[in-house]
């Protein structure tokens, strides 16, 4: 249980973090950071899995590439159902997700 609000406390970090970085990302606030990577978590659970097997066939040609497309357009959906939580437009939402992988998983790592 511990570790899953670790986890949970470092993602909301990391977003808080990149929407200072990028300034098409914007987080009202670090409770607001909280409530969107609850949501972000639960849409790559529930999604996430079912547009990659979708895509699978565009996945393969692209090699893999298209992936930054489904993580930027679940970002999207994130950034429109969570309050206080925005994503500019398709481009911001690319970068974002990129950021978003890379100081997450810097951040997990220093964690442990």
């Amino acid at each position: 249980m511990i570790t899953l609000v670790l986890h949970w406390v470092i993602n909301a970090l990391a977003l808080f973090i990149v929407s200072k970085i990028i300034p098409g990302i914007v987080v009202s606030g670090f409770g607001a950071a909280l409530l969107a990577a609850i949501v972000i978590g639960l849409v790559n659970t529930l999604l996430r899995p079912i547009l990659l097997l979708l895509t699978l066939p565009v996945t393969i040609l692209t090699l893999g590439l298209f992936t930054f497309v489904v993580n930027a357009l679940l970002l999207l959906l994130a950034g429109s159902i969570t309050p206080g939580f925005s994503v500019d437009g398709f481009g911001t939402a690319i970068v974002g997700s990129i950021l978003l992988s890379i100081v997450s998983t810097l951040l997990h790592s220093l964690a442990q």
